[in-house]
């Protein structure tokens, strides 16, 4: 039987998060995945903080860098990033929990077209990250295995 294209983007997601030790350091969650979606969050720690006080840029990024990766990645096609930019909007503050929400906006050949949107927890924008995929050769994991 086949699996649903949710079942491919969990399992997909799964198999990535095994592996994904930047994340993780990061101190993100995968909160969802979905075909062509995915939302990761992380709460702002002292340790992400700049010079300035507040979150580090680096950091955003890296959060919605890592949600535009899952949701690129959930079709069970290896993807990854060909260039990706950012527009900060407003600062992360210590203490907040920043929400990244990627969705695929096109899909052709190998190209793929992603925007991220980065919210703290009262729902102020803090940045929108726009990110461009490729996918290249190989599975997360081998859909007719049991």
């Amino acid at each position: 039987m086949a699996l649903s294209a949710e079942e491919i983007a969990t399992r997909s997601a799964q198999a990535m998060w095994a592996r994904d030790d930047a994340s993780k350091w990061l101190g993100a969650a995968l909160d969802a995945v979905g075909p062509g979606t995915a939302t990761m969050s992380m709460t702002v720690e002292k340790h992400h903080t700049n010079g300035h006080d507040i979150c580090h840029g680096g950091f955003i990024f890296t959060l919605a860098d890592s949600a535009f990766a899952f949701a690129c990645n959930s079709y069970n096609q290896l993807v990854v990033a060909q260039h990706n930019v950012i527009t900060f909007l407003a600062p992360g503050q210590l203490g907040d929990r920043l929400t990244a929400e990627a969705r695929e906006v096109a899909r052709a050949g190998r190209s793929g077209i992603y925007d991220v949107t980065v919210r703290n927890q009262a729902g102020k924008l803090i940045a929108e990250f726009r990110g461009a995929s490729r996918t290249v050769e190989g599975r997360h994991f081998d859909e007719n295995a049991g």
